[in-house]
């Protein structure tokens, strides 16, 4: 059994420019409260760049990955679709990162959430594929963040991270199971979103205009799931975000006392 007293979780970090000049690595703190204050873990942040991150070493050390959201979209060559300029940003190296990342994950058991790009790598990594404007499709409703009338974000965080719509979860599905209910309202901030699931994603958890909100990894022996919407933001306080992070740190616990 590990001697760590926690479970430790490797969260993965974005590209990102500061000042025009000096490239760094983000995390949302959120991200690492949510993991701290509520799965009960201690937050690693790692690099989402594949030469500097040995994924043998990285899940040698951690009892667990949370895959974020960002800001850049899952480069569409990954499932046979030419780039365009209208759904940059990208970033590269954290799809390299990620997409090896979670079959690693999978085939060792290691427990893996991943939330919206986290989501939408899931689904690539499997096969599947993603639809860079969701809400572009016909009978959808617009996913992203609230906006003013002049076009820019709406200043307050509560009314960006409302709750915005249902969700019908799979009855029996692991979903069902760690909330207890059947139907859900969650937050809605993107873009792109699952266009086709890929071979092993089950999906378990759809909007009420058909966007693919929660999946799970087919035959995966620990947690591996996803969610489209941000249940980073408030599981302090949301019932079902706090459910899914709960479960999610049993999950870390269960790995723990394995190793």
């Amino acid at each position: 059994m590990s001697s760590k007293t926690k479970p430790v979780v490797g969260v993965i970090g974005n590209a990102h420019v500061v000042n025009d000049r000096y490239n760094v690595q983000l995390v949302g703190q959120r991200n690492m409260r949510a993991i701290a204050e509520v799965a009960g873990a201690l937050p690693l942040m790692f690099a989402g760049t594949p030469d500097i991150t040995d994924i043998d070493a990285l899940l040698g050390a951690v009892d667990g990955i949370l895959l974020t959201g960002g800001r850049a979209n899952v480069h569409p060559t990954h499932f046979g679709v030419e780039p365009h300029a209208r759904h940059e940003p990208y970033d590269q190296d954290r799809d390299a990162m990620a997409l090896t990342l979670i079959d690693a994950c999978v085939a060792r058991g290691v427990p893996l959430f991943g939330i919206c790009r986290g989501l939408q790598e899931m689904n690539v990594a499997f096969g599947g594929s993603l639809h860079p404007e969701i809400r572009e499709l016909p009978g959808r409703m617009n996913h992203r963040m609230p906006r003013l009338a002049n076009g820019e974000i709406h200043p307050d965080p509560e009314v960006v991270f409302a709750d915005r719509h249902e969700v019908k979860l799979v009855a029996g599905g692991s979903f069902a199971r760690i909330l207890g209910c059947e139907t859900i309202r969650v937050n809605s901030l993107h873009g792109q979103g699952i266009l086709q699931p890929g071979a092993r994603i089950v999906v378990e958890g759809v909007a009420e205009d058909g966007t693919i909100e929660a999946i799970r990894v087919a035959d995966a022996p620990a947690f591996a799931l996803g969610v489209q919407w941000h249940a980073e933001y408030d599981p302090q306080s949301n019932p079902v975000n706090r459910a899914l992070f709960k479960s999610f740190g049993a999950a870390l616990r269960d790995h723990q006392r394995a190793a």
